[in-house]
């Protein structure tokens, strides 16, 4: 390899200026160094996904990040159809119903005395406070929906949250399912009894009324999104479930078309199989975890190009390893700057087409 090979781009460092636009304090971060560069990268993939014509953009959104001000970022990246799939912990999309319902979070402290917090009703989230009642009062209301779905059918999440977002806009309640619903987003949430909504199945079973969410179905649908595009980009907030069930478009498309693949779309095969798999032509994680670990959520997306499910193409992914209620309002805010033009995103009121009246 020649030594002019090593020279290409040069490193330009930042000057400070009075009024500078974020989206360009971005670009010019992407020309730095270390996490810096990885933040301005992700804001040039995430333009170059938006700019693209047969792409459907999903976003695993981890933890609990609506109880630290992040669902409103996550209901303008709805509106303005910036993603056309949520997958999300049960946390996200609950919790963030308290917070629409008026009641809203406090600055608290992670010094603070948990075993006084406890006596005095009072819920933390690290440095935020939450009230017990409130909370309560969330679970209520999601319980009241729950009392008016059917038995008989058989829920996807999708479908549930779905029907939660129409529910709760008859409120004027301006949650993530709310916008979602809305604009015909889906929210997927796999482990979605991981959360309050486990405990208001039980408060309806208690009334006598039992619904049904059926995981194997919602897989199904899930995977289906990737027989109806031509690409996929992901954008992982955090990890855990929500990317994991993300990556997996990539590759079970094929025990699903029993190996036959899907027409129009490009994609690899495995000799020792014949199994077909399609990785996602952008990916962007935001995460604090390590990779050494084994786990998924620190998982760079190097390693899972071994799996197909990533492109192998280093210009179109980037981890950055920084906290997400640092990086995704920098990102937003600069993708708010750079991309002007309305975006209509794929079609996928599909998903929602056999859900019972209620």
């Amino acid at each position: 390899m020649s030594n002019d090979s090593y020279f290409q781009k040069k490193l330009e460092p930042i000057k400070v200026a009075k009024q500078k636009p974020i989206s360009q304090l971005l670009k010019e971060m992407g020309r730095t160094a270390y996490q810096g560069r990885k933040l301005g990268e992700a804001v040039d993939i995430w333009e170059k996904m938006l700019k693209e014509k047969d792409i459907v953009i999903a976003l695993g959104f981890a933890g609990s990040m609506s109880t630290a001000g992040q669902w409103t970022i996550i209901n303008w990246l709805i509106e303005n159809r910036f993603i056309d799939v949520l997958v999300s912990t049960g946390a996200n999309v609950s919790e963030d119903i308290v917070d629409a319902m008026g009641f809203g979070y406090w600055q608290g402290s992670h010094m603070a005395n948990d075993e006084q917090l406890l006596s005095d009703d009072v819920n933390r989230y690290y440095d935020v406070y939450g009230k017990e009642t409130d909370y309560r009062k969330m679970e209520e209301i999601v319980t009241d929906y729950v009392m008016t779905c059917s038995e008989e059918y058989q829920y996807t999440s999708a479908e549930f949250l779905h029907g939660l977002g129409k529910y709760l806009s008859t409120k004027n309640i301006p949650a993530i399912s709310t916008i979602a619903a809305k604009h015909n987003v889906p929210i997927f949430s796999p482990a979605m009894v991981d959360s309050a909504y486990g405990e208001t199945f039980l408060l309806a079973k208690n009334q006598g009324h039992n619904v049904h969410i059926d995981s194997v179905k919602e897989f199904d649908q899930f995977i289906q999104i990737g027989t109806k595009t031509k690409d996929v980009g992901v954008v992982y907030v955090g990890g855990g479930v929500p990317k994991d069930f993300t990556q997996l478009i990539a590759i079970s498309v094929s025990p699903m078309t029993e190996d036959k693949g899907v027409q129009g779309r490009q994609g690899g095969l495995r000799k020792s199989l014949q199994e077909y798999y399609y990785p996602h032509k952008y990916a962007i994680q935001i995460t604090t975890d390590s990779p050494q670990w084994g786990g998924l959520s620190g998982c760079t997306l190097e390693e899972a190009i071994s799996w197909g499910k990533i492109n192998s193409q280093s210009d179109t992914r980037a981890v950055c390893y920084c906290d997400a209620t640092i990086a995704l309002p920098l990102i937003c805010h600069a993708l708010s700057e750079r991309v002007t033009e309305k975006r209509n995103g794929p079609d996928m009121s599909w998903i929602f087409k056999d859900l019972p009246k209620t």
